[in-house]
């Protein structure tokens, strides 16, 4: 298992996580893929769920392997339980209890990551976040007190996660990445996510979306990933997208080829889904590779744009085409090329400036990249 640092909370997490959204199981089918998941060396685990059995079996699972502190718990703060249905809700008399619920089923004391339970509406953001209310005073206190040793947030929508990556009070979001939704223009309703896809996102990537990623890699906001096979969608040609059906490994490559994402939590039942998702750690290449399928979709080719894919490689000069690619995207964003960019492109073994303009690599592009160009740019942007 690969791991990777959580933005700037000092945290190291699995780069396949475990969504426990599934485990409405018995204690002992919950006991197994937590065991199975602790011997792959997952070690980050979201709980955002609010009935009683999937939390105390998840939590009696960790107390049976006495392994509490060797996870990341990934805990939400404003989703609770109304006459039996989930329901999200800022409501102190509601969030307090059910929050208290989660970490005595669990046989804690603290969650590592504190999330702010679904915020999709920009309004919300700004009412409940920016403003005093009492539930951010709630979610401070808690802080403080190491109740919860880093604030989250989680969203579905682009402008409330960028608003996010420029709120150092907020270190980390849960957001949904996949190469469907990457095509889509910021919405505050979920649903849109999974509508017509019809005339959406010829032209590949949000641009928001590109934005965001960049921006978060720059302020150190970590992102762990939600829905990354796009509810199921991405794996069946009948309903993704593209015209064309995605593996799980393909999907898992994608969104850890995103700046700023450590983990994408990938949702368990059975000890075979846990076997299948870890299987991205051992696969070649080739089965890692989501451009080639993509590029040859009858639907909505990322024509053009680079993804970070990798299939440049290798460069005659030794050039991490992706990389550089991955900094240029993230000092374009402002007047002056930030020191810390700067810095970490300086830090490379080469540079844009070694390019030799030799064409190679973009016979290999999937989306027709035009290579030679964005290294041209890239050293006249960084001077090197």
């Amino acid at each position: 298992m690969n791991y990777r640092k959580l933005g700037n909370t000092g945290l190291e997490v699995s780069e396949i996580g475990f969504g426990g959204e599934w485990m409405d199981r018995s204690p002992e089918e919950t006991l197994a893929v937590v065991r199975a998941a602790e011997e792959a060396g997952i070690n980050i685990l979201d709980c955002w769920m609010n009935d009683a059995t999937r939390r105390s079996n998840l939590g009696d699972a960790l107390r049976e392997l006495d392994s509490r502190e060797r996870w990341v718990i990934q805990g939400h703060l404003g989703s609770v339980t109304v006459d039996g249905q989930y329901t999200r809700t800022r409501d102190l008399d509601l969030v307090r209890p059910a929050f208290e619920d989660l970490l005595e089923r669990f046989h804690t004391d603290y969650v590592d990551l504190g999330m702010i339970h679904y915020v999709d509406k920009v309004e919300e953001y700004e009412r409940i976040v920016l403003g005093d209310s009492p539930f951010m005073r709630y979610v401070r206190e808690l802080h403080a007190a190491g109740t919860i040793r880093h604030i989250g947030l989680s969203t579905h929508n682009t402008e409330v996660a960028r608003r996010v990556a420029e709120n150092p009070e907020i270190e980390t979001m849960l957001f949904s990445v996949n190469p469907a939704f990457d095509m889509m223009p910021a919405t505050e309703n979920l649903d849109d996510l999974f509508g017509d896809y019809t005339g959406v996102g010829e032209g590949g990537i949000s641009a928001d979306r590109a934005e965001l990623y960049a921006r978060a890699e720059e302020t150190g906001t970590g992102i762990t990933v939600m829905k990354g096979y796009a509810g199921g969608r991405l794996l069946d040609a009948a309903t993704s997208p593209f015209g064309v059906a995605l593996t799980p490994v393909q999907c898992i490559h994608y969104a850890l080829t995103r700046p700023a994402v450590a983990s994408i939590m990938v949702g368990f039942s059975t000890p075979a889904h846990v076997v299948e998702a870890v299987a991205y750690e051992t696969a070649s290449a080739e089965e890692r590779d989501y451009a080639s399928a993509l590029a040859g979709a009858p639907r909505h080719a990322y024509l053009g744009q680079c993804t970070y894919c990798g299939h440049c490689a290798p460069c005659p000069k030794g050039i991490d085409i992706p990389t550089v690619n991955k900094f240029y995207d993230l000092a374009a964003l402002h007047d002056e090329v930030p020191d810390s960019v700067r810095d970490h492109y300086r830090a490379l073994d080469a540079h844009a400036g070694d390019c030799i303009a030799c064409h190679a690599c973009e016979g290999r592009c999937p989306f027709g990249v035009k290579v030679a160009d964005k290294m041209a740019a890239a050293a006249g942007l960084f001077g090197l």
